[in-house]
């Protein structure tokens, strides 16, 4: 009890002092076992080609893959879920190797992806499928899962079109409710690309409405998504985005991996923090029946979002 009263003091302590380095949030105290911290952001490496490229380091306002790369690294999650487009803009192998590759593909070893819209500019995905291999599932898929801790992960396909729709009935909404059925855990995160709501340029998005009812009926907790360049983070909601604080899902867009920033257009109702001028990623602490968050800016930047939260 004392141990548990420590930590959430702790926490608290960190979120009112946003100044403190970020490293206290996430850095156990001596002796006591960590729980997993993992990070994830998606639209992340720039087109080689891209005239803000530059050498890789990027300019004022786009392809700042590099600082968000720095960031993972000195977080040290135990694992990187990327949350599509990846690399733009066609997402050849050989824009993978020359741009995400010695950047974000330093924590390769520890990334478990998303497929977004960009990499299926090339056939297939082929450039995608091939440069993370078996990390990134079945290609015919692109949808698969996982535990970390004590946690159920699933990553899904919301490029609907190439896996045979997304829709109740289609093949990936009966894998994903069977695949709940057969890992009940008491958390359940699970993410992809396209957002099912959004106060951004695309805006909310029904095409997603069967992935949010299944993990809605069981006891999901956590959705991540991107496609839509800047950080939001939505209060829980319902499959109809209503808000249901004691079985709604905690939506955030994380299209802040580097790529570019977009500016919002149409603040939905339940839309509780946004950001459209910070490159960065969001970070979570993974434990057995909560989870805490934190946005983490790149150097030089103020913006940061944190908070805690239990799992249903």
């Amino acid at each position: 009890m004392r141990i548990e009263f420590q930590k959430w003091t702790l926490f608290l302590l960190a979120a009112v002092f946003g100044a403190c380095s970020y490293t206290s949030f996430i850095v156990p105290r001596k002796g006591v076992t960590a729980d997993p911290v993992i990070a994830a952001a998606g639209d992340i490496a720039c087109d080689p080609a891209d005239a803000n490229y530059n050498g890789g380091i990027g300019t004022e306002t786009a392809c700042h893959m590099k600082a968000t790369s720095d960031l993972l690294l000195e977080i040290n999650p135990v694992a990187v879920l990327t949350l599509g487009d990846n690399q733009y803009e066609v997402a050849t192998l050989s824009e993978f190797n020359q741009s995400f590759d010695p950047t974000w593909g330093r924590l390769k070893s520890i990334i478990h992806p998303a497929v977004g819209n960009h990499e299926y500019k090339t056939p297939g995905a082929s450039g995608y499928f091939n440069y993370f291999g078996a990390a990134a599932g079945d290609p015919e898929k692109g949808y698969y899962s996982y535990d970390i801790g004590a946690w159920h992960i699933i990553a899904l396909n919301s490029n609907c079109s190439e896996v045979g729709g997304c829709g109740f009935g289609s093949p990936q909404e009966r894998w994903l409710r069977a695949d709940l059925a057969a890992h009940p855990a008491f958390c359940t995160l699970a993410y992809w690309h396209h957002p099912r709501f959004s106060s951004g340029r695309y805006g909310n998005n029904p095409d997603y409405e069967a992935f949010w009812q299944d993990l809605y009926n069981a006891g999901a907790d956590v959705v991540l998504v991107g496609h839509e360049h800047n950080y939001e983070r939505f209060t829980p909601q319902d499959p109809n985005g209503v808000a249901d604080p004691v079985r709604g899902i905690r939506q955030f867009i994380v299209g802040t991996g580097g790529k570019n920033l977009s500016p919002f257009v149409n603040v939905g109702p339940n839309s509780e923090v946004r950001n459209s001028d910070t490159f960065g990623v969001l970070v979570m602490t993974l434990h057995p029946n909560s989870y805490d968050w934190r946005f983490i800016p790149e150097h030089g930047k103020g913006f940061t979002d944190s908070g805690a939260a239990p799992c249903h």
